[in-house]
């Protein structure tokens, strides 16, 4: 079992980094572990996780060593943060879960084709991995 949640992020997107960046000044301390995977790729190695796909979506590892993908990455940070455990229990309801899963989803995709690095990535990975369908 962990002791930290790993939190896998886009340190080139601005709009990631400024997000991660409010994270890290209000999370309690020794709770979170932060790594820029778009700046230091080998913090995937062990992951199973291709780059391209670490940028497309927030991954976060949990204290119980499971990946969490999207929203579910977010409610696993929020429930650590004060006054954003509120929003963790929010969006974990079940009627509310999956309308943030689709939204999240639309909106990274689409922040994923717009990023430089992250078609660079999906190039690299799709080159390394013809079957990836990257």
């Amino acid at each position: 079992m962990n002791t930290q949640i790993i939190v896998y992020f886009d340190g080139i997107c601005s709009l990631c980094s400024k997000e991660i960046a409010y994270y890290r000044r209000i999370a309690p301390a020794g709770i979170f572990e932060w790594r820029d995977i778009a700046n230091q790729a080998d913090y995937l190695e062990g992951t199973g996780l291709s780059q391209a796909d670490a940028l497309r979506y927030l991954h976060v590892r949990d204290k119980e060593g499971h990946m969490q993908i999207g929203v579910d990455a977010f409610i696993c940070i929020w429930r650590e943060m004060r006054f954003w455990s509120l929003l963790a229990v929010i969006a974990s309801l079940p009627v509310i879960r999956p309308i943030l899963r689709r939204a999240y989803i639309a909106f990274a995709n689409y922040r994923f084709r717009r990023q430089p690095h992250c078609l660079i990535a999906a190039k690299n990975t799709a080159i390394n991995n013809p079957a990836s369908g990257n």
